[in-house]
């Protein structure tokens, strides 16, 4: 008994070191990111060259062997870094910033005996554009040579959604004024020829000249009260 008295006397306190704890992993892990370059190496995945896997190689380390559409991702530290795959004559030379993402992609270039694989640097907006694609997919990790620097389980930069613009108002015309017979409105009705009284629309519809001299007709005839 006076052990679980214990027990809940000190639960409070792990649970706090506990959240203390996660809460410094984390702020660790964020400014290790911080402090860190990135670079994304990816590869189409084409019919010419499939059978090939090329390996890609940082500061003459390998880094993993690249499987036709393949994809990964290596944490390096600020710097100069070059890169390069199996074709020596070609490379790429990085000076890498902190916080910085790169993205190189992997292509097989035909050769009088094999093909071999060649770097080429791609803009943000184009590699983010060809990551997203469904053929894509992360490393095998045996291909993986360099298990620390290297992560096949990244998730791909994702490419920017367009805004849907707004549809403008449909502006409708105003509606006209009803026409007039000298200072009085003419509506919906017609005049017969029988009577002084306007008729519903019903009745033979007549124009406005018409109406205004029947009218006076009809003035004419009523007998004087």
């Amino acid at each position: 008994m006076r052990q679980f008295k214990m027990l809940a006397l000190l639960a409070p306190t792990i649970l706090c070191t506990l959240a203390l704890a996660q809460e410094n992993a984390n702020t660790t892990s964020q400014s290790t990111a911080e402090s860190k370059s990135t670079v994304y190496v990816y590869r189409y995945k084409q019919f010419v060259g499939a059978a090939l896997a090329p390996s890609v190689y940082c500061d003459e380390a390998q880094l993993a062997r690249m499987d036709n559409g393949g994809y990964f991702l290596v944490t390096l530290d600020p710097g100069k870094h070059t890169f390069r795959s199996n074709d020596p004559q070609s490379g790429i030379v990085l000076d890498m910033k902190a916080g910085e993402q790169y993205f190189i992609r992997v292509e097989i270039a035909t050769g009088f005996m094999k093909g071999h694989g060649r770097l080429v640097l791609m803009s943000r907006e184009q590699a983010s554009y060809e990551l997203v694609s469904t053929k894509l997919k992360p490393l095998e990790a045996d291909k993986v040579a360099d298990k620390l620097r290297v992560s096949v389980e990244e998730a791909r930069p994702q490419a920017s959604t367009p805004v849907a613009k707004a549809t403008p108002p449909v502006e409708t015309a105003p509606k006209a004024a009803p026409p007039t017979v000298g200072d009085h409105p003419v509506t919906g009705v017609t005049i017969s020829g029988g009577g002084s009284k306007p008729s519903s629309m019903s009745g033979e519809s007549t124009s406005l000249g018409e109406a205004a001299r029947r009218a006076r007709e009809n003035k004419q005839q009523q007998p004087e009260q």
